[in-house]
């Protein structure tokens, strides 16, 4: 628009002055050897511009002729570069949909009508690539070398050729110099600062930095990263050899990242060994804040050395505090529960974390919790089960590389900052099993039940003098009369202080059907059943029975209480006929006195004394002629061979 203003401007100008021109009075004369051209000015004005131009003509067509051979050579040249750069066009296009031999043949035309031309040189070395000509590759970026324009050009493809051989060493040293050779080159760059942190090579990786970020390669938040991020590493190299640098070191470092977890790890634990408790513990705090870790709750329940289980507890809560309702603070104050023997505080913060956010170490902390204050094995191995099937518990991630520790680069890939606190696995919504509030609560332990009382077995009785006309007269009475034969139930014996004195307690009978019935307390135990405090609760073993004299009355007992079936059953019913008729006389029984009765128990007991001293004096006898892994002697072997005939012997 502002030049059309501008040429309508002009025109008017041009119009105008021809106007004044016009309104000029007189002429103009030119006279030449006697020749005499008078005109107006306006009509003198345009044969002068008429001649101007026709000179410019001319002048125009002479130079063209004088100037052909050169023009000439212009335009061939010309239609020669327009060819090259045609089939480089089309030769990068071969190269970009990964046909090498269209692209390989374009490049070498473009060679021919190009001379010197960097993109020829380079998709010649890059068809090469394709191709898998490492050689000629190699080759061709060496040849760019020599040109300063294209050093750097070539420095790349060397470089990209040394990752692909695998030879870090010449891939670092191609990258340093193409730093040094163009430092804002950000491959160069960042390749150098890659290599130097694998190599651990943390002062010079700091230098590098340095150097990127004044070169704008990064911004300012990436940088603080970075820089945090190498100074931890440095940190914790230094920790052993050289402590007061690498708390200073991890002391910025933390500043740099407050949610840097290996950072405040390294801080926290320098000032502990430094003395520095308040700053060690609040470095932990300003990052569990941000970022919750079980390195940090661990760090802090350590902070102070030599406390007891109970207050790392209180400064696991304290801590857990700092942020609620997360899952690693539910798990280190279970963690310092289980160590304290608080087991009811360790289940309530289980119970959280496994309804919420399951994971294989809260299952297999729950077992450890049921080891340690039940040791019920069903329960630990439910729990252990339950792990096996669980979400995978956070680790360090990098490029799908796991790792139990933080490392400040990728093994894969050289990345700076790469692992992140992360699960390798997730449990889908389907899969999930819900986890009732029973499975965590202690088990009841019930107190033991009564032993059951034994089937009433019939027993004889014996009187306390029997005579030989009892036994006489009770041949003669009938077989009816046999079957009022006193009936005794055994029960379990309740425990006492004096296990030597029967249960079973003699009483006068008044008619010979009257029944004697043994009664016996149920048994109550104390203590805590399955755990070894149960040995504190157990009645103390004293007055036990050591001799066949002791134990006569109980053999006499388990005698009595034998089946009859095995004996002979005419003996039996004259046993029984006998019994009903020394038990049918109560003539007898009133004749005797009644402090023969009360005095029983009192003659057993000093009869059980003496037997009990004769035992202690009776020589050791076994009940074997030899022990059973005892070959013996030959005359035992000829005998038993005589009478079970040859055998072989095996010895134990």
């Amino acid at each position: 628009m502002i030049r059309v203003l501008i040429f309508f401007a002009m025109l008017f100008l041009a119009a105008l002055g021809f106007a004044w021109m016009a309104d000029l009075p007189g002429t103009i004369s030119v006279s030449w050897n006697g020749y005499v051209w008078e005109q107006p000015p306006v009509v003198v004005a345009l044969v002068v511009g008429l001649v101007l131009v026709a000179f410019l003509v001319v002048v125009g067509v002479i130079r063209a002729i004088l100037k052909s051979p050169q023009i000439a050579g212009r335009f061939f040249k010309q239609r020669r570069k327009d060819k090259g750069y045609t089939a480089l066009s089309q030769g990068l296009i071969a190269l970009g949909t990964g046909n090498a031999k269209m692209a390989r043949r374009y490049g070498l035309d473009a060679d021919k009508l190009l001379n010197e031309e960097p993109a020829t040189k380079l998709l010649l070395a890059q068809t090469a690539q394709l191709a898998g000509k490492d050689g000629e590759a190699r080759q061709r970026f060496e040849a760019m070398l020599d040109d300063p324009n294209t050093k750097t050009l070539g420095l790349h493809g060397l470089f990209v050729e040394a990752e692909r051989q695998k030879e870090p060493v010449a891939a670092r040293h191609y990258a340093e110099e193409a730093a040094k050779s163009a430092p804002g080159l950000e491959w160069a760059g960042k390749a150098v600062l890659g290599y130097q942190a694998v190599a651990h090579h943390w002062d010079e990786a700091l230098k590098t930095l340095e150097r990127n970020y004044t070169s704008k390669l990064l911004d300012k938040k990436a940088y603080r990263r970075q820089r945090a991020v190498i100074l931890t590493a440095l940190a914790h190299k230094l920790e052993d050899n050289d402590p007061d640098r690498a708390f200073s070191l991890a002391k910025e470092a933390h500043g740099l990242a407050l949610d840097l977890v290996p950072a405040a790890v390294i801080t926290s634990r320098l000032a502990t060994r430094r003395g520095d408790i308040r700053k060690a513990s609040k470095v932990i705090e300003a990052t569990w804040r941000l970022s919750p870790h079980p390195e940090l709750a661990e760090t802090y329940s350590h902070v102070r050395t030599g406390d007891s289980a109970v207050d790392r507890l209180k400064r696991a809560k304290s801590l857990a505090a700092q942020r609620a309702n997360t899952a690693e603070g539910a798990i280190a104050i279970a963690k310092a529960a289980l160590e304290a023997r608080e087991f009811e505080e360790a289940r309530t913060q289980l119970k959280k974390v496994l309804q919420s956010e399951p994971t294989r170490a809260a299952f297999i902390l729950m077992a450890e919790v049921e080891e340690a204050e039940t040791g019920d094995k069903g329960r630990v191995r439910d729990w252990l089960a339950r792990a096996v099937k669980a979400p995978l518990d956070k680790v360090w991630i990098a490029d799908g590389v796991v790792s139990s520790e933080w490392q400040a680069v990728s093994p894969v890939t050289g990345k700076l900052d790469a692992f992140q606190w992360s699960s390798p696995g997730s449990l889908n919504e389907e899969d999930g099993v819900l986890l009732e509030d029973s499975l965590f609560e202690a088990p009841v332990l019930s107190a033991a039940a009564p032993a059951p009382a034994k089937e009433p077995v019939a027993e004889p009785v014996e009187p306390a003098a029997t005579a030989p006309s009892q036994t006489k007269d009770a041949s003669d009475e009938k077989p009816e009369e046999a079957a009022d034969a006193k009936v005794v139930e055994l029960e379990a014996e309740p425990q006492s202080e004096e296990p030597s004195k029967t249960t079973k307690e003699t009483e006068p009978a008044p008619s010979a059907k009257s029944d004697v019935k043994a009664t016996a307390a149920p048994v109550k135990k104390e203590g805590y059943e399955g755990t070894t405090d149960d040995v504190k609760f157990a009645p103390a073993l004293k007055d036990l029975p050591d001799g066949p004299a002791a134990s006569a009355p109980s053999d006499k007992a388990s005698a009595a209480a034998a089946p009859v079936k095995d004996a002979d059953p005419e003996k039996a019913k004259t046993d029984e006929a006998e019994k009903a008729t020394s038990d049918a006389t109560p003539d007898k029984q009133a004749a005797e006195p009644a402090s023969a009765v009360n005095g029983t128990s009192e003659d057993s007991k000093s009869d059980e004394k003496k037997a009990k001293d004769e035992d202690l004096d009776r020589p050791i006898e076994f009940p074997l002629s030899r022990m059973p892994d005892d070959p013996g002697t030959d005359d035992d072997e000829d005998a038993d061979d005589k009478k079970k005939g040859s055998r072989p012997r095996f010895f134990n």
